[in-house]
């Protein structure tokens, strides 16, 4: 019979909001465990394509009033597809029709994470306890309890779902080890300016990419949306990456952000060409954040011993590389399974997990062998399973 007692959810990302949220449409009880303090303990990170599949899933959880929302805080970019140029040079290397990057009405959709994250959590605020940091779980004859850094246990729970990120402690356990996310050794840094300094490369969305180091190229990844260009309040993002060995952090310390962070990506695009400086000469300093490049198991989302009351969902189970741009449109569609799967069997049961993850590995595999194998020729990372570091 299904269980009143609450689904436990570890972190307070995209994937476990929107599964929260779904949980709550569907009346069923949950808490969520969040190690931060609060959603502006940490810079936001960078902006989202979401693909017509993580459309799709989003749809399908939210409630009217908050996809309404939601759907009017995402940039509808048509105008010029994807363009990538020569960061020295300044001259267009590629271009790919609007087409085959749209997701709805012809339109490139995109969304900054921070805003995402903000959306999701509307109206679950009274269910994040905020500062309980997840270490791993143990079972009971009923349920299960979340284990957490201070020494501390969560109550009673039905089921809990791993969802916080590539250090998932709840993803190593219920795995035995199994779930592994490599470091690649490739290095970025999220950036944010003013929408006006990106008048220089229009609608779109778009790569500068510098080939001029000897010891390896650099690039950016952004997407820049209509209407908003001469709003000087209104901030873009992009996206800094750069192949192993070229970004570097101050005694690699890759959790700097701020200052420290914005001025090693303006020391690294110094010689770019004039139309692509005022990213770096006019972006917010307070946002900048170094972040390193991962990737789960590029030969698909291993199988591991199903435990009935445990599993994961999102970057815990399938982090990607920024390749492809995939990684955050399979998280949700993690969320929209997995609440569907509760909901239809009214809350916990025994086979829920199972059959979610049996559906997950289909296409998380899929997404993560994609997003590795572009980024193998984007960023020259390169995943031995057998002897490549893992974080």
């Amino acid at each position: 019979m299904p269980s009143n007692k609450p689904i436990l959810i570890s972190g307070a990302g995209l994937a476990s909001l929107l599964l929260a949220q779904s949980l709550r449409q569907s009346s069923i009880p949950f808490l969520l465990f969040e190690r931060d303090t609060s959603f502006t303990f940490r810079a936001q990170g960078y902006r989202l394509r979401l693909s017509t599949e993580g459309l799709d899933a989003i749809e399908s959880v939210l409630p009217p009033d908050l996809w309404t929302r939601f759907w009017a805080a995402c940039g509808k970019t048509g105008g010029a597809g994807f363009t990538a140029f020569d960061a020295i040079s300044g001259s267009t290397t590629e271009h790919v029709v609007p087409e085959s990057l749209s997701s709805r009405g012809g339109k490139i959709v995109g969304i900054a994470r921070g805003d995402m994250r903000r959306l999701f959590a509307d109206g679950l605020e009274d269910a994040i306890e905020w500062g309980r940091h997840v270490t791993g779980y143990e079972l009971t004859s009923s349920g299960v309890r979340a284990l957490f850094a201070d020494g501390t246990k969560s109550v009673e729970g039905a089921m809990l779902v791993g969802g916080e990120g590539i250090y998932s402690k709840v993803a190593r356990q219920v795995s035995n080890g199994a779930l592994k996310v490599y470091d690649t050794g490739a290095r970025g840094i999220h950036g944010q300016a003013p929408s006006t300094a990106f008048r220089g490369l229009g609608e779109g969305v778009f790569r500068v990419r510098d080939g001029s180091r000897p010891e390896g190229s650099v690039f950016i990844i952004t997407n820049v949306r209509p209407g908003d260009m001469d709003d000087p309040d209104v901030q873009f993002g992009w996206t800094m990456g750069g192949q192993p060995g070229v970004i570097k952090a101050p005694n690699d310390d890759y959790s700097i952000v701020g200052k420290k962070a914005a001025d090693i990506a303006k020391a690294l695009t110094k010689d770019w060409h004039p139309r692509f400086r005022p990213l770096f000469e006019q972006m917010d300093e307070a946002e900048a954040a170094f972040w390193k490049i991962t990737c789960s198991t590029p030969s698909g989302v291993p199988e591991w011993p199903n435990e009935p009351r445990v599993t994961v969902i999102g970057d815990a189970v399938h982090s990607m590389t920024p390749a492809g741009g995939i990684g955050a449109n399979t998280a949700v569609r993690d969320s929209a399974l997995l609440g569907r799967l509760l909901r239809e069997a009214g809350g916990y049961a025994p086979g829920v997990t199972a059959e979610y993850e049996k559906q997950m590995r289909v296409y998380a595999s899929q997404a993560v062998h994609i997003s590795y194998t572009t980024a193998t020729g984007q960023f020259g990372v390169l995943i031995d399973e057998k002897t490549s570091p893992t974080v």
